[in-house]
């Protein structure tokens, strides 16, 4: 399986200790070795990075460890391939333009009998079932919301209900944004926790890298950040059940089930 990552906050912040933590999972302390890649919003565009690397050894992940890109929208994702070659087309996050914004998205897991799966204007460039769900799941939003959704809680729900479909399928956990909202769906395993004011310390279990995150933010700062498995032991991280959603917006929860 492979593992995820995203961020949402009230301002730019950059996402360099979390990802620390997650980078080391691939190929070091963990067996996700396959690649790995990191979306940043910025307004309407958004920056992607990617290496079929596995992220401990490679020099981009290296750099962006110690860069800090600011951003308030972040999807990140470290591959164990189970469906698709280790090659940079079937690399998460996948992204599209629709109705005039970017999408991203990230996922976690395996599914069966999806080839099936109708998918509208949208076709996959590498050959994932992670792809193609994304494909498929955009083809809905699309045919829904031909001009782009417009209330958050109401476009969450009609996402989860698709969600639900492919869960069906198999293990499918993912990640969804078109920088306005992130959205988060478990089937096995994901956690979540919010930051802010009186902020504390926190230290990596992957790495060495103990933060005082009082030093690094204002009081009015709000960050949440999304993973499969908590980054940190030393914070109350919220673990979420099968089935359940959350849907984010600069740094708070906007709506879940």
């Amino acid at each position: 399986m492979c593992e995820l990552l995203a961020m949402s906050a009230n301002v730019p912040t950059d996402i360099c200790f979390s990802f620390s933590g997650l980078l080391r999972r691939g190929g070091e302390t963990g067996p996700h070795r396959d690649g790995w890649g990191l979306t940043f919003y910025e307004g309407k565009g958004c920056r992607s990075f990617k290496d079929p690397e596995p992220s401990y050894q490679s020099k981009i992940a290296k750099l962006l460890e110690q860069y800090p890109i600011k951003s308030e929208i972040v999807i990140g994702h470290i591959r164990q391939a189970n469906r698709g070659g280790v090659r940079l087309e079937n690399t998460h996050p996948f992204e599209r333009e629709m109705a005039g914004r970017m999408w991203t998205f990230a996922h976690n897991g395996q599914l069966s009998d999806y080839k099936q799966l109708p998918l509208g204007s949208f076709q996959p460039v590498g050959n994932t079932d992670s792809e193609m769900a994304f494909c498929y799941l955009l083809g809905q939003i699309e045919q829904h919301y031909p001009n782009g959704p417009r209330n958050p809680e109401a476009f969450a729900r009609f996402v989860a209900k698709h969600a639900d479909k492919l869960r069906a399928k198999g293990v499918y956990n993912m990640l969804l944004t078109d920088g306005r909202w992130l959205f988060a769906y478990c089937t096995t395993k994901l956690h979540w926790i919010t930051r802010r004011a009186p902020f504390g310390r926190a230290t990596l279990l992957d790495n060495d890298w103990e933060i005082d995150f009082a030093k690094e933010t204002t009081p009015n700062d709000v960050v949440s950040v999304v993973a499969t498995q908590p980054l940190t032991k030393d914070e109350q991280w919220q673990e979420m059940v099968p089935g359940q959603w959350i849907l984010l917006k600069e740094g708070e929860l906007l709506a879940s089930n």
